[in-house]
């Protein structure tokens, strides 16, 4: 059994499947960066100083009752919440991280596309007497002897 898991998890696929996960997962941390720390800031600048992870609407109030000036202080309260700064910002995560997907799949789709052959011309035509296949530049056929226009 140990014999028949290695071989199973020495295929290629399933190497090249977790090299991606990997990969992928450290992607994501990156992107997640790159929105919460680049991206949001300069749109909430522009929006009039909007901090997305704190967006976020009371549903029921916490053991203190708010105003909260975070969410972190309606969490910490117990207030329950709904997060709509932060599904934005994952929502944009998203997005970027499709995209990317997006642009490395066509560039693999393209390297894996063959250049299409030039068409090749025939070698050989049918004998329009027995219809037979014969050489192109044949002028009698090799079947039943018949006379042929050369091509």
């Amino acid at each position: 059994m140990l014999k028949e898991f290695k071989e199973f998890a020495m295929r290629g696929n399933v190497v090249d499947m977790a090299v991606g996960i990997v990969i992928g997962a450290a992607f994501g941390v990156i992107v997640k960066s790159l929105v919460a720390d680049i991206i949001m800031p300069p749109i909430g600048l522009l929006l009039g100083n909007v901090d997305f992870p704190n967006l976020f609407v009371i549903l029921k109030q916490g053991a203190t009752a708010g105003p909260y000036a975070s969410l972190a202080d309606a969490q910490k309260a117990g207030a329950v919440s709904i997060n709509y700064g932060a599904f934005i910002s994952t929502i944009i995560s998203f997005v970027i991280v499709a995209f990317a997907i997006f642009i490395l799949i066509r560039s693999i789709n393209k390297l894996k596309r063959k250049e299409e052959a030039p068409p090749v011309e025939p070698t050989d035509k049918e004998c329009p007497y027995c219809l037979s296949k014969i050489p192109i530049k044949a002028t009698r056929c090799a079947f039943c002897t018949s006379e042929l226009k050369p091509a």
